[in-house]
């Protein structure tokens, strides 16, 4: 396989990128194709022990910032690591792409076939997927690729969500709720209301609609909304977890008897932080794009680009984009 990372996305490029295609590359034994300056790439990558891995740059001499408007840069930037990336994919050289560069930019440059991989035919507008780092695993479509919505782009994002969840987590027939501010029918906006019914006659395992709290919960495994909502609640539950992490933590240093019992409770500490750790989700795919593209947090870090290359590995070799065609039809 041979996977394309961005390696002038995250906002401390290219450290954690290169590093993180290089931990992908010793792990997974696939091509790692790193794109971007090859003057600092090859600094970069002059920091680690490469040894018999599969690992090729390819130059592009501009880079997208997350300041760039989307607008601008489709044309505006036509050598940036995300156009010299995304052609990979298009043209059949990489089988996937991993970013944690600019949502937006990705969003505008991917569903143009000029320039990116283009839309999957039918597909009205492509949705940004991603697993909350919670017990249950559910599934959030749309996390912030559409801040507004119509009913039948909901209706898709349940059905790309569902095909997703069945071939990349192996859910027999995922449960899918919308997103809404409360459990009866007639709750929520026209769009909550209407995407309802379309949701009812769809074929799917709806269930109705689900409150954040249940979705949090397991209440579902697919949660559909539109991006800003699904943004905000991502970001949310972000700042909740660590806040409650920091607070945590303050209390345990508090006194002695506190520190002691810290201590003890160290093992169960840690396993709740990798629980909810955003970094060993990794990234969020962009579905309903005819190509396998990840995209991950800003702030990824190199363990983080690791992780949004293993998912992008298994949204591959799972055949999800190929599902999507036929499921949309």
């Amino acid at each position: 396989m041979r996977i394309v990372v961005d390696a002038m996305g995250s906002d401390n490029r290219p450290e954690p990128d290169v590093a993180g295609a290089v931990l992908a590359a010793r792990e997974f034994g696939e091509t790692m194709i790193l794109v971007g300056d090859q003057v600092r790439l090859a600094a970069e990558l002059a920091k680690h022990d490469t040894a018999g891995l599969s690992l090729e740059v390819c130059h592009a001499p501009e880079e997208v910032t997350m300041t760039d408007k989307p607008s601008e840069v489709v044309k505006g930037k036509p050598a940036s690591s995300l156009h010299v990336g995304l052609a990979l994919v298009r043209d059949g050289k990489a089988d996937a792409l991993v970013t944690a560069g600019n949502t937006g930019a990705v969003l505008a440059i991917a569903t143009l076939r000029a320039v990116g991989v283009g839309r999957i035919a039918g597909i009205k507008r492509p949705g940004l997927g991603v697993v909350f780092p919670i017990k249950e695993r559910p599934f959030l479509i749309d996390s912030g690729a559409n801040a507004d919505c119509k009913p039948e782009f909901l209706l898709q994002f349940a059905i790309m969500g569902s095909i997703y969840m069945e071939r990349v987590h192996l859910v027999e027939n995922p449960r899918v709720g919308l997103i809404s501010n409360g459990e009866e029918e007639g709750k929520g906006t026209e769009l909550v209301k209407e995407s309802g019914a379309l949701l009812q006659a769809s074929g799917l395992n709806y269930v109705g609609n689900i409150e954040p709290k249940e979705f949090m919960s397991g209440a579902a495994d697919v949660a559909v909304t539109d991006g800003f909502s699904g943004n905000l609640i991502m970001k949310t539950s972000e700042a909740i977890a660590k806040y409650m992490s920091d607070t945590i933590r303050e209390e345990l240093m508090a006194g002695p008897r506190t520190i002691i019992g810290g201590l003890l409770a160290r093992p169960a500490f840690g396993r709740v932080r990798r629980q909810l750790d955003p970094e060993e989700v990794g990234g969020a795919p962009l579905l309903g794009v005819n190509g396998v593209v990840i995209i991950g947090h800003g702030r990824s870090g190199a363990y983080a680009i690791k992780q949004a290359v293993s998912q992008a590995r298994v949204v591959v070799q799972s055949g999800v984009v190929q599902a999507i065609e036929e499921g949309i039809r």
